[in-house]
């Protein structure tokens, strides 16, 4: 038990090294928050970093408006507790000043995220911006550096990443540009419940085992709702789920599971062979290259 706990405390004085660097170099910080399990880690770490001071950098979330209601609500709590800047990017308003376009073909509006968070960055002049994003997610996200350096337009690119050497940053960038910082880049789905475990920290309902209405779609259980109803020829059907990643309710499926504690959910976690994005994210099954090509556009 000594060695895990160890290898937590080895991630967490990482994560917490890299945000205080980042805080003393970059002169507008913002953290992304989602309300999902990963983000709650990355508030944690962030708010132990400044401690004793209170978190001052605002925490942005940006709203298709599909979240799904138990995640807005675990969001609101957590800011009101924590006395919390909240920068809300809504993807709605961006839909109505036309910078955002619907898919007449889809009603998922998770593509539609980066046009609102470019906006929201532009706006509130972010040059740097806290993201919960692991390496071992998924491909895209694999290759990425603690600091992930965009352009003016947002933009990834390979040949503009610096190299990262004895964890020192190179935080130089030009007027415009900005930093996607990842601090929990080494952490895997594993270490996550862990360190929830471990510092007890809260987490939206949904995460746990619970009865709700599915559909059987692309082999993963999709939540009946009035975003995503019952299709032709397919039959909706009650069992336990849960989530093991936090989305837009039009492209996060559920999984099977009677785990309805955070050691439950370890024990389950360590026997899974399936990735979370690749058990439950949709979108993710379009191409191989979806991700990267979001990443491109200035996603994540």
């Amino acid at each position: 038990m000594h060695n895990e706990i160890s290898h937590l405390e080895s991630l967490e004085a990482e994560a917490v090294h890299l945000i205080r660097e980042v805080l003393a170099e970059l002169e507008k910080p913002a953290l992304l928050f989602s309300g999902g399990k990963d983000s709650a880690v990355l508030l944690n770490l962030a708010m132990l970093s400044v401690k004793p001071k209170k978190l001052w950098i605002p925490i942005v979330h940006i709203d298709t408006g599909h979240n799904f209601k138990e995640v807005i609500e675990f969001r609101d709590s957590i800011v009101e507790k924590n006395s919390l800047n909240l920068i809300v990017g809504s993807v709605q308003e961006s839909i109505d000043l036309g910078t955002a376009v619907e898919d007449p073909n889809s009603n998922s509006r998770n593509k539609l995220q980066t046009v609102t968070l470019l906006e929201t960055i532009e706006k509130y002049k972010f040059d740097a911006l806290f993201g919960g994003a692991r390496r071992d997610e998924e491909k895209a996200r694999a290759k990425e550096r603690f600091l992930s350096h965009r352009d003016t337009f947002g933009q990834w690119n390979p040949r503009s990443q610096r190299p990262e050497i004895w964890h020192l940053y190179n935080t130089k960038h030009n007027s415009g540009e900005h930093f996607r910082v990842f601090p929990l880049s080494n952490w895997t789905e594993l270490d996550i419940w862990k360190y929830i475990n471990l510092r007890h920290l809260e987490l939206p309902s949904i995460y746990f085992a619970h009865k709700r209405e599915v559909v059987r779609r692309n082999f993963m259980l999709v939540s009946v709702t009035e975003l995503t109803p019952v299709l032709e020829n397919e039959e909706s059907f009650i069992t336990s789920v849960r989530y093991r990643t936090v989305g837009d309710m039009t492209c996060t499926a559920a999984v099977e599971s009677l785990a309805g504690s955070i050691d439950e959910i370890i024990v389950e976690t360590q026997a899974t062979r399936i990735s979370e994005r690749g058990a439950t994210r949709v979108d993710d099954k379009f191409s191989e290259a979806a991700m990267e090509d979001r990443k491109k556009e200035g996603y994540f």
